[in-house]
């Protein structure tokens, strides 16, 4: 009887169990991962070495936190670096993204075909490593600057054919029409009509371009020569790329038995770096699965 009164479409229990373990087995393998990464950055150096990595050393220490806290005024320049490049290249780039996207999401845009092949060519073809490092670097003269760790990823062609696509969905024909009857203009249509029907979108671009911008250490290594600015990323590159050059440096410290952190020094640098842009996801959590479901490329 319980089984007819389902509606249509409903999945059994037994279904539903099975479909939740899996989904729980798959969280797990998503999880340890990480959790092994913040165990061995709290293991001792000598243990990693006679017996490798494992989810229960023998022995644990901060070793690992005092040899990469050590130099803290790096660290702390390295946070605000990467913070202030996050934060102004996710607005800035986001507000861009929006402001492309929506002509394009207009049928009665005459240019938008000629626009939605422009930024679909960019993402087959670019000029080339050595003429982009010769125009940021000579043409803008934006070397050691914010704006070298901002530009590059500024407007990405996938997010905006992401956003095009929701706009398209969301944004009826029917509202833009009503409000241009009421003498709005389309800057207006633009940031209190579109901007805030394509919320969803927008928090699915602004989420991808975060963790874009977080995790970045490419451009950093090609722009950035001195060490006030320095972002977070591209110091744990350095630090994975010559952990013996930093053991001699201001972050080397003697441990009890001789043996400098390195393996585990790795681990804590990757959890130091993984913090912050992690919390962020709860936030944009709800408007996530809408945006990129909605917003999902068709055919």
């Amino acid at each position: 009887m319980a089984a007819s009164l389902r509606p249509p479409g409903a999945i059994s229990r037994k279904a539903e169990s099975v479909i939740n373990i899996f989904f729980i087995l798959f969280s797990l393998v998503c999880i340890l991962p990480i959790a092994l990464v913040l165990i061995i950055s709290f293991t001792d150096e000598g243990s990693i070495m006679r017996n490798g990595y494992s989810f229960f050393p023998e022995s644990f220490n901060l070793n690992a936190y005092r040899f990469i806290l050590s130099d803290t005024a790096a660290i702390l320049r390295s946070y605000s670096v990467s913070g202030i490049v996050t934060l102004s290249g996710t607005l800035l780039g986001v507000l861009l993204t929006a402001a492309y996207a929506y002509p394009l999401s207009r049928n009665d845009f005459a240019y938008r075909k000629f626009f939605a092949f422009f930024i679909a060519f960019t993402m087959l073809f670019n000029g080339g490593l050595v003429p982009w490092y010769i125009l940021y670097v000579k043409g803008l003269a934006i070397k050691n600057t914010y704006l070298a760790l901002m530009l590059p990823q500024l407007v990405n062609g996938f997010y905006v054919i992401i956003l095009r696509t929701f706009m398209q969905h969301n944004i009826p024909k029917e509202v833009v029409e009503s409000a241009k009857l009421d003498g709005a203009g389309e800057f207006r249509i633009f940031f209190q009509i579109a901007l805030r029907l394509a919320l969803p979108g927008l928090a699915t671009v602004s989420l991808f371009l975060s963790l874009s911008y977080w995790n970045d250490w490419y451009n950093a290594l090609l722009f950035i020569d001195e060490k006030k600015m320095f972002p977070l990323q591209y110091l744990m590159y350095k630090v994975n790329a010559s952990i013996d050059v930093l053991n001699t440096s201001s972050f080397a410290i003697n441990t009890a038995n001789n043996v400098r952190p390195s393996e585990s020094a790795r681990m804590a640098m990757a959890i130091v770096g993984i913090g912050p842009i992690i919390l962020i996801y709860p936030f944009l959590q709800r408007y996530f699965v809408k945006g990129l479901t909605v917003g999902a490329v068709k055919g």
